[in-house]
């Protein structure tokens, strides 16, 4: 609770002219918070029985740690420049690193400011779900242009179970114009009882509500957008009571208060920027946890004012997201609500000729926000990089990049700071074998690096003492949250420290150099991640 306090203490003295913000971040340190004494309650008998049986079971074995220590510092200190540089597995350089929440927060802040023409505001409605007897909180964030624009794209989960906002959604691609989104946390609206209609008809008239007190014509001119909980249904007359509310808080400084305003299980805000043809281009996030794509469990607004055209956003958002949100997995579950909108106020001219750079920015903007999501992820302690090359087509290096990631042994290791390659090889060989490209793919030709260092090649393990001590360290230093494996690993992370991942590298050897690269990015599996899930719906 105090961390939560603390967060709301940081958010107000680096967006105290935001008034929506204390609201936003007080109902989501509520879930916070709610969720740690929950955690307590429920997995603290498990860790003291476990400890009692295995007094070693929730640490790295502290009997060899010693030996190695100053061989790891010794051999890390002069390699560490190669193990975090960049590379061709590594796309987008880390830099960034934030000492406190409140210079992360203060890193949102200058950074958030919105493009020309939106505006946005939030507030926060408390209800009981019909499904459930427990009182709940839930974020309503609306997003507004000054102006209809008809420079829009969207891109939806491939889920066969579909929330309504993503069946309303397919329907607004075929209208002319949109002005606004409007956003709830905690529900999802997917497939819920009631009406028989899936939810279609409380989204609607939620739509409804938001455009007359816009003063819109119809509310097909707005876009809705549900996260959360699935199968229940959504608290409609609350959500279109708490709309005047909403439109109070409405500024067009910063995006910051609805960036905080669409989490739900998020550990903090996600925020990224960038200025290019005169014009900027802003992007929020939220995701956690049913990270798998196409899409991941998560909602994405990219906001520009520069005047690209319709057809141009809509050529080029499925590129941008194929190589960034398609390219992430924390869990391997698709969500049924995934959301990826881009959506431009017009009011910045561009030429052809501003397009590469415009959309190098966006592609780049996209990857960064992607990665994003997995930091923040539910438990996540560890992030994964891990960069196919030098295979046949960008579909194997997806699918196999995503086999990969997905591994639970290999998670699990990683959780634990535990440089076990051999998951490593056995998950490559596994998809490799399964897919029957064992005649395309010889493995005598594949090396495997992890922290930089080969650890297989030719057919066989490169591996010694000195190379370990090196990848644990290399392992360690990627921590979120410092120190040995616990119960409690990664859930006291309210900020991200710092950008560095566990860099993996599956080089099939394909065609020598001529072959396809991808960069996937994925999360380690810890205890949090699990007490999480066991809570999710309290």
């Amino acid at each position: 609770m105090m961390a939560c306090k603390a967060l709301v203490i940081g958010f107000l003295g680096i967006a105290n002219e935001v008034t929506a913000i204390s609201s936003t971040v007080s109902g989501f340190c509520f879930r916070r918070a709610f969720f740690t004494t929950r955690r307590a309650s429920s997995f603290s008998a498990a860790a003291r029985m476990t400890t009692q049986k295995h007094p070693r079971a929730l640490f790295l074995n502290p009997e060899n740690q010693h030996a190695v220590d100053e061989a790891r510092r010794r051999h890390y200190r002069a390699s560490s420049t190669a193990l975090h540089s960049s590379s061709s597995s590594s796309p987008n350089p880390s830099s960034l690193s934030f000492s406190s929440k409140e210079d992360y927060l203060a890193h949102l802040k200058r950074i958030g400011q919105l493009p020309a023409g939106f505006k946005c505001g939030t507030s926060w409605i408390s209800f009981t779900p019909v499904e459930a007897n427990f009182p709940s909180r839930m974020n309503v964030t609306l997003i507004a242009l000054d102006e209809p624009t008809d420079k829009f794209a969207i891109a939806f989960t491939k889920n066969a179970f579909p929330g309504a906002p993503i069946r309303v959604g397919r329907e607004r691609l075929k209208e002319t114009h949109l002005q606004a989104i409007v956003v709830n946390n905690k529900i999802s609206n997917v497939c819920p009882g009631g009406e028989g209609d899936g939810g279609v008809g409380d989204a609607e008239e939620v739509c409804q509500a938001v455009a007359r007190r816009l003063g819109l014509p119809s509310g097909k001119l707005v876009l809705p957008s549900s996260t959360g909980v699935i199968g229940w249904r959504l608290p409609r007359q609350a959500i279109i009571d708490a709309v005047p509310r909403v439109l109070e808080t409405m500024q067009a400084a910063s995006v910051v208060p609805a960036a905080a305003g669409i989490l739900t299980t998020d550990r903090y805000p996600k925020v990224r920027a960038a200025t290019v043809a005169g014009g900027k281009i802003v992007g929020i996030a939220k995701g956690a946890g049913m990270i798998e794509p196409n899409l991941a469990t998560m909602l994405v607004y990219l906001l520009t004012d520069l005047a690209l055209p319709r057809d141009v956003l809509r050529a080029w958002l499925p590129e941008v997201v194929g190589g960034s949100f398609n390219c992430i997995s924390v869990d391997s579950d698709q969500s049924t609500s995934d959301t990826v909108a881009l959506v431009s106020s017009g009011k910045v001219a561009v030429s052809e000729s501003d397009y590469p750079a415009i959309k190098a920015s966006l592609t780049s903007l996209a990857q960064r926000l992607a990665e994003d999501i997995v930091r923040n992820g539910e438990g996540t302690n560890h992030v994964i990089e891990l960069h196919v090359s030098n295979a046949p087509s960008v579909e194997v290096a997806r699918a196999l990049g995503r086999h990969v990631i997905n591994s639970p042994l290999l998670k699990c290791a990683i959780a634990g700071n535990d440089p076990n390659v051999g998951r490593l090889a056995a998950a490559v060989g596994s998809y490799v074998g399964n897919q029957g490209l064992t005649e395309g793919l010889r493995l005598e030709r594949c090396r495997l690096l992890m922290g930089g260092q080969v650890v297989f090649k030719g057919g066989a393990f490169e591996l010694d003492p000195e190379k370990e001590a090196l990848l644990v360290e290399h392992m360690k230093d990627a921590q979120l949250d410092p120190g040995p494996l616990t119960m409690d690993s990664g859930s006291h992370v309210t900020f991200p420290a710092h950008e560095k991942n566990v860099k993996v590298e599956v080089d099939l050897g394909e065609q020598a150099g001529k072959g396809v690269g991808l960069t996937l990015y994925g999360s380690d599996l810890t205890y949090a991640y699990v007490a999480e899930n066991a809570d999710y719906r309290s």
